[in-house]
């Protein structure tokens, strides 16, 4: 896998070449050590100031007593106008609409955190399978707010999983913030095609909403695995609104009876 920053017209093909072919990029970095101190700032001011007012179920712990077991934080640019700058006009949308090769949609920025001890394993699946659009084009983007490696849980993609057009079969999983998960994952394919994409923080990755991809547990006994995420579909990507807002609901009330927001 190529890491890059972008800085030229003839490095964007190559982006392209490689999103194509992999279905997903890395830049290492894409933000400097500054540039990422700054962004910490931030995340730490909306945390505290903002997430306490926030909707429940757009807010997520490992355990509800203890706030600092934070897990995930939804639709952050919604919220705030430095993030809801960052999501519009930052570097990020710009490498969604190269890969992609449309104009893009905003659709959700997150915040994601697996905590020293308790971090959960993030279970194989594809983004899609969520999203509820058709065609099936949208990506995912990644940014390392820390250093992050093998153990604290750092992304695993299955390369080129996104050329299969149809989605894989996913089940429930139990796991907060990622209720679904690939049931037959494991295959000969993924276990051959399976790459780790360690990083320095301001590491950031992007890929297709069809590429399957998992994250270990937080093993570490004393460092948080801190991230953000950002959610782009394709202009033309049509939503089915009925059939997401039932998966939301349905998502919505077996966490609430579950007491996990």
């Amino acid at each position: 896998m190529v890491e890059k920053e972008i800085d030229s017209e003839a490095e964007n093909t190559q982006l392209l070449k490689d999103f194509k072919s992999n279905g997903c990029v890395a830049f290492n970095p894409l933000l400097s050590v500054q540039e990422v101190g700054a962004l910490n700032v931030e995340i730490e001011r909306f945390i505290r100031d903002i997430v306490p007012s926030m909707p429940t179920a757009q807010v997520y712990y490992e355990d509800k007593s203890d706030p600092s077991t934070l897990k995930q934080v939804q639709r952050m640019y919604e919220h705030d106008a430095y993030f809801e700058d960052l999501m519009l006009n930052g570097p990020v949308r710009c490498i969604a609409e190269t890969v992609l090769q449309e104009d893009v949609v905003p659709v959700n920025m997150q915040f994601f955190n697996k905590a020293p001890n308790v971090g959960q394993a993030t279970p194989a699946h594809q983004d899609g399978y969520y999203f509820h659009i058709d065609p099936c084009e949208a990506v995912t983007g990644w940014l390392a707010l820390e250093d992050v490696d093998d153990e604290n849980g750092c992304i695993h993609y299955v390369i080129g999983s996104h050329k299969a057009e149809a989605l894989r079969p996913h089940g429930q999983t139990g796991v907060l913030g990622f209720s679904q998960g690939i049931t037959d994952f494991g295959t000969v394919l993924d276990n051959a095609n399976e790459v780790a994409f360690p990083g320095k923080a301001g590491t950031f990755l992007m890929h297709h909403a069809r590429t399957i991809h998992r994250a270990g547990a937080n093993r570490s006994t004393t460092r948080s695995r801190r991230a953000l995420g950002f959610i782009y579909y394709a202009k033309s990507a049509k939503l089915d609104v009925t059939a997401k807002q039932a998966y939301q609901k349905s998502l919505d009330d077996r966490l609430k009876s579950q007491s996990k927001i």
